[in-house]
């Protein structure tokens, strides 16, 4: 993959393919690939490609739970897109922004950069990207204790994503179900929650995206304590074995 990205790739075909690393958890290969993209970018005077790759280097240490090294790595992102003056650009780098502010636990500030995005994202007609916006920002929500409005984005979110086949936010539907259910006391829905998102994630072949994998092993924490190991396994193994709409069905 690195040699055909070296030998001409465009901007948009390593968007594609470091994006699809980077989601099966290929993380060297990322580096590998966006290090040579961001030298091929400065050489060519190309600020997307630049953008795409300095925002992959940021995920990647997020991941390794480098969160100053993966907003470092963000600015220098925005700086390219701000210089380039295309306000398409900005985004992915205010995305990783919001979410290190999340991450960081200064909630307030991550919703507050989940509104700018949102807002920057309708305006470039984006209604996908709008939707996982709204997806962090209603953890945002949760996370404040603002229980009702939090449900209320959820919902509506999933709402979205089940009726305009985004098949592959499926899984952050159900993470962020299996986040409700912890929130509301409900750990066994919790636990067959998160079986239901790891076998969403498992069925596109992908990891979830760090803060989404940080949520994740806080909700089984707290589940495997409340329920114990045993209960935590069986209820669990029968999440795994849900068809994700069926699960919300189920209740």
């Amino acid at each position: 993959m690195t040699e055909l990205f070296v030998m001409g790739e465009t901007a948009m075909g390593f968007s594609e393919s470091v994006r699809s690393a980077f989601r099966r958890g290929e993380t060297n290969a990322v580096v590998r690939m966006s290090e040579a993209e961001i030298a091929r970018a400065q050489a060519a005077g190309d600020p997307a490609g630049e953008v795409e790759a300095r925002y992959s280097l940021a995920r990647v240490a997020i991941r390794g739970g480098d969160l100053p090294g993966g907003e470092a790595r963000a600015r220098e992102a925005l700086e390219v897109a701000l210089r380039s003056g295309d306000r398409s650009l900005e985004e992915r780098p205010r995305h990783v922004l919001a979410g290190i502010a999340r991450m960081s636990g200064d909630l307030v500030r991550a919703r507050d950069l989940y509104r700018e995005s949102i807002a920057l994202n309708e305006t470039l007609g984006q209604p996908k990207t709008v939707n996982s916006e709204y997806h962090n920002l209603a953890f945002c929500e949760l996370g404040l204790g603002n229980l009702d409005a939090a449900r209320t984005l959820f919902a509506e979110n999933r709402e979205r994503v089940f009726h305009n086949g985004w098949d592959d936010f499926v899984p952050y539907v159900c993470v962020a179900g299996a986040a409700l259910a912890s929130a509301e006391g409900d750990h066994p829905r919790a636990a067959r929650m998160i079986g239901v998102a790891d076998a969403a994630f498992a069925a596109l072949g992908q990891v979830p995206d760090p803060d989404d994998a940080a949520d994740l092993a806080r909700m089984r924490a707290a589940a495997m304590e409340a329920l114990g190991p045993t209960t935590f396994d069986q209820e669990y193994a029968v999440g795994q074995l849900l068809e994700p709409r069926a699960a919300f069905r189920a209740g």
